[in-house]
């Protein structure tokens, strides 16, 4: 498969797909050092790799070349993330398949943000935190099919802990939490840290 990730940097998503999945690899990034570092992980982990330090709105990627297009927070940083999403179906083949992720930031892990660091959480959009408004930014003429849902378990790395704790303690809860997520049976809806618009590009 040919995949790509929007806002790849630093690379550690994109190479689980090339060594693990055995994909060939694309990823966009606008950050120069991000992609500097990803360069050199790839090259440290033996991995080949087509990673661009470009625009995606102005990329040299084609449009309809990749069999899977993905990000993972990445759209909720934009105010209007309504183009950022049509672009990854742009670049799908057709019948091929976008996945975007997005923290679930609109209820518990948000409130729980708030507290250890707003700053952070007011660097997210939180308006496009819900199933309903994170579809209404599919670009319905360009699909075949689109959804959204909740998913994963347990995750305490999408709270700053250490923004109140010593960071010995919130390095400890942060631990303790992580393992509770591994061996939590089933997904919990509120206990779910990402929220996903998975959408099928139109075969015609």
């Amino acid at each position: 498969m040919d995949v790509l990730e929007i806002g790849f940097a630093p690379g550690k998503h994109l190479a689980f797909v090339a060594k693990d999945l055995h994909a060939r690899v694309a990823g966009v990034d606008f950050s120069e050092n991000g992609v500097r570092f990803a360069r050199q992980l790839f090259e440290t982990l033996g991995l080949a790799g087509d990673l661009r330090c470009e625009n995606i709105f102005d990329t040299t990627l084609a449009d309809g070349t990749f069999d899977f297009v993905y990000s993972v927070g990445v759209i909720e940083h934009f105010a209007d993330p309504r183009e950022i999403a049509r672009r990854h179906v742009a670049l799908l083949r057709p019948g091929a398949t976008a996945l975007i992720l997005i923290p679930n930031y609109k209820g518990l892990y948000g409130a729980v943000q708030r507290y250890f660091d707003p700053a952070n959480l007011a660097i997210h959009n939180l308006e496009i935190m819900t199933c309903d408004r994170l579809q209404s930014l599919a670009p319905k003429d360009l699909l075949q099919s689109c959804r959204t849902f909740r998913c994963g378990r347990l995750d305490p790395s999408q709270v700053s802990l250490h923004g109140k704790w010593p960071r010995a303690v919130a390095r400890a809860s942060h631990l303790a939490l992580t393992a509770i997520g591994h061996v939590q049976p089933v997904q919990i809806g509120v206990l779910c840290p990402w929220l996903a618009l998975e959408m099928t590009r139109a075969r015609a």
